[in-house]
């Protein structure tokens, strides 16, 4: 192994913060100054430090108010309600109240998916007049003051989502009220820290963040240029552990570094034969890393996850991790005592050559005031009781530290949108959530359940295939880390049960004082890999044959007449564009001449269709256009053919669309009928 400087590091980060940066944090739980909560948008140092008493994270939303939590029974009510868009606390007059908040405090986040022209105003401290009040859409389109900052202000438009963030100090001494004129839009989340008492901020405003452009420029500019660079700069002592590994089948490959010190970055890279050799390797490697002596290790990862994405190599930056064709980062701050030993496993059959680089440095602070950092990968664990439903355990761990997010990885082999869940964080004992959501693509920071790939420095899509298959997204918790005391339980809920295909696995990263508990066993490499299987999609009894363009589902068609379409369902092709095609395999029971017909589904944004059986042409296109949705009776005629017992496939063609149709090109086939001549 070779000691050597960092070789990668960029001046501009180096100056950002400065050598005061360790002066400033140490009386930062006392007095903070704004620029002091502008760094911490780039501290990832801090959230090893160990939370005060006092020290919260929540999260006001629109979430649906039916659901509750019913003390005299200890039961969950409507636990799944899903009616998200437009929960408030209560209306003042023509006002809706957003939320409500003591301090001292910051809010961190906003999110909505459809903020309009109606005017959201944010009152700190009982003042009476607004220290910002502006129509609510102005707040994610990185042009308005204060928060006219494009990495930190944003809208996700590149990927045609709707999805908008902001990230933005809004700091308060004594109290904070968010509230909204009517036309405001629809769908909320409003993410707040409370500090512990005696904790002493600014009041915010639009003169205080001018002061500090220079602090939010700083900021901006590093998310714009310089992901993948610790944001902290060269440390003092610092030191960087290169080497190149070669593991064979069984083995583990063994680096063992002497406390106290901090691991400040893992960075490595390798090579392999193709993507399926890349997918299963990323899943068959495992980094695991053991903090001061401790029975168990603190991450145990297969090696892909741990770097924030999965299946595979999937470009992208964020803060603390992300994939370049330079290799993968991690720049999560590990502290240790005493030892640390970091091991890589290869659980595959197949010998692996890796390229590493480890950097570590000295501690800035006395270690027992810091936590261990942990990351674990796991699947299905601890079952929850029906009244949970539909609840899915992300983390759930005892003692004293911080939650610092999720990657979340999805298997939905028979496509359609996977998510809805709303988030839920139960902190030290609640029987309510602190936090709770308005939908799983809400919480990852887009909306509407968009196929499309982002990165951001706090959050992302990284993989999707349509949101049929592989789908990963991430958010990482760095200035909204949720602080607890004696216990954390981080939910999602999700609404497909694993039978039909539907299957999470999730990384998860938190920070834990020793002595605490992290219940998560490894898990064997047989569930790792191979459980993700393409199996034949079938819908509305037909099957899926291929990878047809678009998206292929189920639609329940009660809405449109229940009983019209035989079991109230049909099969539903979305997103498609002329001159795509769609392949269905049915199955012809008995060789013989047979009539054939189809039940069609019309609507207003149905395209023009020709139909192939075998590949051959069933008569001229058909036009599905109707001004309202119905089902074809009689069936459309398709003609009298001689056919084989067995498999058939009937193709589906977009042409085009009626000049008075939405062109959305959209098709459904509730029923293809065959009726035996003699």
């Amino acid at each position: 192994m070779v000691t050597r400087t960092r070789f990668w590091w960029l001046t501009f980060a180096a100056t950002l913060l400065g050598e005061m940066w360790f002066a400033g944090m140490v009386c930062a739980e006392e007095s903070l100054s704004y620029g002091d909560l502008v760094r911490r948008l780039i501290d990832l140092e801090r959230l090893a430090v160990l939370p005060r008493l006092g020290n919260t994270c929540q999260q006001w939303s629109s979430y649906d108010r039916a659901s509750r939590y019913d003390e005299k029974t200890g039961k969950y009510v409507n636990w799944d309600a899903n009616g998200d868009g437009d929960g408030i606390i209560r209306r003042e007059g023509n006002q809706q109240v957003f939320a409500e908040m003591e301090g001292p405090g910051c809010i961190w986040r906003i999110w909505s998916a459809l903020p309009e022209q109606g005017r959201v105003k944010i009152y700190l401290d009982g003042s009476p007049d607004p220290v910002v009040d502006m129509p609510f859409a102005h707040y994610f389109d990185g042009k308005h003051p204060p928060f006219n900052y494009p990495t930190l202000s944003y809208r996700l438009e590149d990927i045609g989502s709707r999805g908008q963030n902001l990230y933005f100090p809004i700091p308060y001494q004594k109290s904070c009220k968010v509230v909204a004129e009517d036309k405001w839009g629809a769908y909320y989340h409003f993410v707040y820290e409370t500090f512990p008492p005696g904790t002493r901020v600014p009041t915010f405003s639009a003169a205080l963040a001018q002061q500090h452009a220079s602090d939010l420029k700083a900021i901006d500019d590093y998310f714009a240029q310089a992901l993948g660079t610790d944001p902290a700069g060269n440390r003092n002592g610092e030191e960087t552990i290169r080497d190149s590994v070669a593991i064979e089948p069984g083995k583990t490959a063994r680096l063992e570094l002497q406390g106290p010190r901090a691991i400040t970055a893992i960075r490595g890279k390798a090579s392999f034969q193709d993507r399926e050799d890349e997918m299963a390797a990323l899943r068959q490697i495992v980094l695991r890393i053991t903090w001061d002596d401790q029975a168990e290790a603190a991450v145990w990862s297969p090696l892909g996850d741990f770097f924030g994405t999965a299946p595979g190599v999937n470009f992208y930056k964020s803060l603390p991790t992300g994939i370049t064709p330079d290799g993968a980062y991690s720049l999560w701050y590990m502290p240790f005592a005493k030892r640390a030993v970091l091991e890589l496993v290869n659980e595959g059959p197949t010998a692996r050559r890796l390229d590493f680089e480890i950097t570590h440095a000295p501690l800035s602070r006395p270690f027992d005031e810091l936590g261990h950092f942990h990351c674990k990968w796991h699947r299905d664990v601890f079952p929850l009781p029906k009244d949970r439903w539909p609840d899915w355990t992300m983390l759930r761990s005892e003692g004293r530290g911080r939650f610092c997010g999720v990657m979340l990885h999805v298997w939905n082999p028979r496509g359609g949108w996977w998510g809805e869940g709303d988030e839920k964080f139960f902190v030290d004992g609640e029987k309510f959530p602190s936090t709770i959501g308005t939908g799983s693509e809400d919480y990852f920071g887009y909306a509407w359940g968009h196929p499309g790939l982002f990165q951001k420095p706090f959050h992302g899509q990284t993989m999707t295939e349509n949101n049929r298959g592989h789908q990963s997204v991430f958010r990482w918790h760095i200035v909204d880390n949720v602080p607890f005391q004696k216990s954390f339980e981080g939910c999602i809920e999700k609404y497909f049960p694993n039978a039909p295909g539907t299957l999470y696995a999730c990384t998860v990263c938190w920070y834990l004082a020793p002595g605490g508990v992290d219940p998560f066993p490894p898990v064997p490499v047989e569930d790792r890999h191979s459980y993700y299987v393409r199996l034949p999609l079938e819908l509305a009894g037909f099957e899926v044959l291929g990878e047809p363009p678009g998206n292929v589902d189920s639609q329940n068609m009660t809405g449109f007449g229940p009983g019209t379409w035989s079991n109230d369902d049909h099969l539903w092709w979305t997103g498609a564009k002329p001159g795509d095609k769609l392949e269905l395999g049915f199955r012809v029971p008995k060789t013989g001449k047979y009539k054939m017909s189809a039940f069609l589904t019309k609507a207003r944004d149905y395209g023009i269709v020709q139909l192939y059986l075998d590949g051959k042409k069933l008569g001229d296109p058909i036009d599905l256009f109707n001004d309202g949705v119905i089902r074809t009776d009689p069936p459309v005629p398709l003609g009298v053919h001689e056919l084989t017992e067995g498999k058939h496939t009937l193709t589906v063609e977009i042409v085009g669309a009626n000049e008075k149709a939405i062109k959305s090109y959209m098709f459904g086939i509730d029923e293809l009928k065959l009726e035996k001549l003699p």
